[in-house]
């Protein structure tokens, strides 16, 4: 019994760095949170001000994102979003709208 609680922290140790390829829809789904400034999959209304991120160049993405989130590119509220997600999820999320047409 002793040996149990070890054996299963392990397991879930395991097991946690999959999570994220584990689900084919975490992109789409961490993208989804970016809609209300972006607008859905990544299609900013006209005129609105906001970028356009579908369709964008994932390594562009990237940057910008890695740039809000060191601070390094000025914003009202970015910076703050950035810090909130892990480099593997913002990958996640500039995959997904790459791929956006």
């Amino acid at each position: 019994m002793k040996l149990f609680a070890p054996l299963a922290a392990a397991c879930l140790l395991a097991t946690a760095g999959s999570a994220l390829a584990a689900d084919p829809n975490l992109g789409r789904n961490l993208a989804a949170t970016c809609a209300n400034c972006h607008g859905t999959n990544g299609h900013a209304v006209k005129g609105s001000g906001m970028d356009a991120l579908a369709g964008m160049e994932k390594a562009k993405t990237l940057q910008k994102l890695a740039d809000f989130k060191s601070g390094d590119k000025p914003a009202s509220i970015m910076h703050q979003i950035a810090k909130g997600y892990t480099d593997e999820q913002l990958d996640l999320i500039a995959a997904y709208f790459a791929a956006q047409k």
